[in-house]
């Protein structure tokens, strides 16, 4: 656990220091994306330009047998679309924390596109800890992957 005096360090060597303010950025439309579906990932251009966010779902949606490519889809779109520079935000919800994906989508998404995702979304928290053990997991993969 984060002592008082170190809240605003970096939770891993290499780490980006935490935000003292978060962005103040209105985000009041979120479009769910299926990313293994390629037709629908081909229309994500055209559609953030009408939303704030484009969130890549790999969750509760996503067939057992299309998790990997779900995965893939979210990184592709990450790299095909530049979303900051149409002011969208790129979120991506991964599978909760006791599934057999969640590790390898956490650790590829950062790797492969840590730079371009704004929030991973964690769904189905059960406690502080779960929050606390993903702070420290994503600290450690930017640092190793060089997110800024």
């Amino acid at each position: 656990m984060k002592t008082p005096r170190g809240f605003f360090k970096p939770l891993a060597i290499g780490a980006p220091t935490p935000w003292r303010e978060p962005p103040a950025r209105v985000e009041r439309m979120i479009h769910f994306v299926p990313p293994h579906l390629d037709k629908v990932r081909a229309k994500v251009p055209e559609i953030a330009l009408s939303v704030d966010v484009i969130l890549a779902n790999l969750e509760d949606a996503i067939p057992a047998d299309a998790k990997g490519a779900a995965l893939a889809g979210a990184v592709a779109m990450a790299r095909e679309t530049d979303f900051k520079a149409i002011g969208v935000g790129l979120w991506v919800r991964i599978n909760c924390l006791n599934s057999p994906w969640h590790l390898d989508e956490v650790a590829t998404l950062v790797e492969k596109a840590g730079n371009q995702i704004d929030v991973i979304m964690v769904p189905k928290v059960e406690g502080p800890w779960d929050i606390f053990y993903m702070d420290q997991l994503l600290a450690s993969l930017e640092a190793k992957h060089g997110v800024t």
